[in-house]
């Protein structure tokens, strides 16, 4: 299966990735002048990528491809063949994480260190151990701190022959206008549900009726829709959310449905806490030659202190993310619920749901529809801005019933 399979309704930006990955081979192969010289398409390659574009259209996905095809040796190459096999070992190691001159950078916390920004930057000046290409891919650029992204500009302003940054944030407006300037910018686009659906289908063997609700009520996010699809645990989640516009009829409904809501995502936070935390507080006493019951080794004090820090940042991350799934499922309750209201064609995102949204559609105005889905965006705003969880989740519910 090749690297692009997984980009799902991209296949614009799959050519664009796939004519540089080419180029890059060229520059490898006969050189940077020479590849131009020759007729080549060299100028399509560039040192610096920014990928965008809404929730789940696969930004991510569509680095790690690229970066696995700038990594391909797949034999076919020198017959013609496609960048990006998906079965060398290039491709290979860097889908698996394990290449040595591909890093992938993700923060577990809510941001992204200086100090973590100023090491790739350095491993960013040295040319690739294999060759061919070093690349630093960035998930969730738009959580470098300011400091971070002036560090990161200095890498991008200065960039080694043989190293490439691939950036991914929601937008170009997250990334520093310094940065994006020097970045060439591509835009993901919401994949259509029918393409998800046939997705779903063919790689992970969902019934048909299944993936197509699943797509819908992913509304374009790939992953939420394989999650709906596969996880049952994930469905029921969904159905208690959609709840939540049935149950806000009084101000006791509307409190414990916030708090529901708001425990629901500290569980989820906690579970992972459970599996995570353990083992990498006792990966960390291992690296220390701590034992049990003995003395703790000196430096080991520091070293769990900052653990602890990275590990309750990542709880707080966990919590939001959560909540804001929840949020995104509420808001497309709401959007076919104006649907339906105003009379508009085309599928529903939650048609599992039409008699649940009928009959919120029957108790109130398009006007109703549009204060509770500004209700809903008050919310993910106030959740941004470090609001305290159950009082910013409460004061949506509240704004819910008085619509």
């Amino acid at each position: 299966m090749s690297v692009w399979d997984d980009l799902v309704g991209q296949d614009r930006v799959v050519e664009q990735l796939t004519a540089a990955a080419q180029a890059a081979r060229a520059t490898v192969a006969a050189g940077r002048t020479a590849a131009a010289e020759a007729g080549g398409n060299a100028s399509l390659m560039t040192h610096a990528w920014l990928f965008t574009g809404p929730p789940g259209a696969g930004q991510t996905t569509a680095a790690r491809a690229f970066a696995a095809a700038l990594q391909c040796t797949s034999p076919d190459l020198e017959l013609g063949g496609v960048p990006g096999c998906g079965f060398c070992d290039g491709c290979h190691t860097v889908l698996s994480g394990s290449h040595a001159d591909v890093k992938f950078v993700r923060t577990d916390g809510l941001s992204i260190g200086v100090g973590d920004m100023r090491d790739l930057v350095l491993r960013a000046s040295s040319y690739p151990t294999g060759g061919r290409w070093s690349v630093i891919l960035v998930d969730a650029a738009h959580r470098l701190t300011e400091a971070a992204a002036n560090a990161l500009l200095k890498g991008v302003e200065e960039p080694s022959p043989r190293t490439v940054w691939l950036l991914c944030a929601p937008s170009v407006q997250d990334v520093l206008p310094t940065i994006r300037s020097r970045c060439r910018l591509l835009v993901l686009r919401t994949p259509a549900a029918e393409a998800v659906a046939d997705m779903l289908v063919q790689r992970d063997g969902v019934e048909p009726e299944t993936a197509r609700l699943a797509a819908l009520a992913g509304q374009g996010d790939v992953e939420r829709a394989r999650r709906l699809a596969v996880d049952e645990q994930a469905r029921t989640r969904r159905l208690d959310v959609l709840r939540i516009p049935l149950e806000v009829g009084d101000i006791g409904g509307c409190l414990a449905a916030a708090q529901r809501l708001v425990d629901t995502a500290k569980a989820d936070a906690e579970a992972l806490a459970e599996t995570q935390d353990a083992k990498e507080t006792d990966d960390l006493r291992a690296a220390y030659g701590a034992t049990e019951g003995s003395r703790a080794p000196r430096g080991m004090a520091g070293a769990v202190k900052e653990l602890e820090k990275r590990q309750k940042s990542r709880a707080t991350r966990t919590r939001r993310e959560t909540l804001g799934v929840a949020l995104l499922d509420l808001l497309g309750f709401y959007r076919d619920v104006l649907a339906i209201q105003l009379g508009a064609g085309g599928a529903l995102a939650n048609e599992d749901q039409r008699p649940a949204l009928a009959k919120v559609a029957a108790a109130g105005a398009p006007e109703n529809t549009l204060r509770r889905i500004e209700a809903v965006l008050a919310c993910r705003e106030a959740l941004d801005r470090n609001v305290d969880p159950l009082l910013a989740v409460e004061a949506m519910t509240v704004a819910l019933r008085a619509g």
